[in-house]
């Protein structure tokens, strides 16, 4: 594990005060990764504390939000040409030492992609009602279609292939909520997904970009409108090849 080059790629958005441990605690992993944290235009000092603890810091000139932040994380990843990203959030709910269990999966069965799922094991980290039922919905329509048991699609805790991170990097339609509709795409095409039980935490501070009522609301109405789409788009790649 420790001849891979592995890079943490970790949006964020007014953390100044939760980046100080995430950065210690994937800093003290002993799989030596690197780490570009992508500040997306915060409002605070996420970027100073940041660049004072000599981690790459991508500063975005306007808020860009979360997938583009993402995508450009890859993007670097790509220009650096790392072996493996781990996609990771600056919030402190994802546990740095969790990480390595997502790679040695993703290299001892050859997969594409690793997801880091709250639901295979007991942890403390709890989601709204309706991000609960958004995820076991995705989840029906992934064992429907695809043939195959994720028990969370909604999860940003993964970890990528070079392959995929590449193919992310150069998408034009990059989704807006990078979840359960990039797994159904990814699977449609013959991508190898598989899933290892984490723990998360809550966060300590700050808000999440999910918090309220029309943001639950608008993520579940994008998210069905672009898995409609790709099935749509499926479909209609079967029918062209078979004639």
């Amino acid at each position: 594990m420790n001849q891979d080059k592995i890079l943490f790629v970790i949006p964020a958005y007014n953390e100044e005060l939760n980046i100080v441990k995430v950065i210690d605690e994937i800093k003290n992993l002993d799989i030596n990764p690197d780490i570009v944290i992508i500040n997306d235009c915060s409002k605070d000092n996420t970027s100073k504390i940041v660049k004072e603890k000599g981690v790459a810091c991508i500063d975005m000139p306007f808020n860009v939000g979360y997938a583009m932040a993402i995508q450009t994380g890859l993007k670097y990843a790509t220009e650096f040409d790392y072996d493996y990203v781990v996609q990771f959030d600056a919030d402190g709910q994802h546990i740095a030492e969790e990480a390595k269990k997502l790679i040695t999966k993703i290299k001892e069965k050859e997969l594409d992609i690793v997801i880091g799922s709250r639901f295979t094991k007991n942890n403390e980290y709890k989601q709204s009602f309706a991000r609960r039922l958004g995820g076991k919905i995705f989840s029906g329509l992934i064992n429907l279609f695809c043939r195959q048991k994720i028990t969370d699609p909604t999860s940003g805790f993964q970890v990528l292939t070079k392959e995929v991170y590449k193919k992310y990097a150069k998408m034009g339609g990059y989704p807006e909520y990078p979840d359960a509709n990039l797994i159904i795409e990814m699977l449609l095409a013959g991508y190898k997904i598989g899933e290892v039980g984490v723990k998360m935490r809550q966060r300590e501070f700050g808000e999440s970009m999910h918090k309220g009522i029309i943001k639950p609301i608008k993520y579940m109405i994008n998210m069905f409108y672009e898995i409609i789409v790709i099935f749509v788009i499926n479909i209609f790649n079967r029918k062209e090849k078979r004639v």
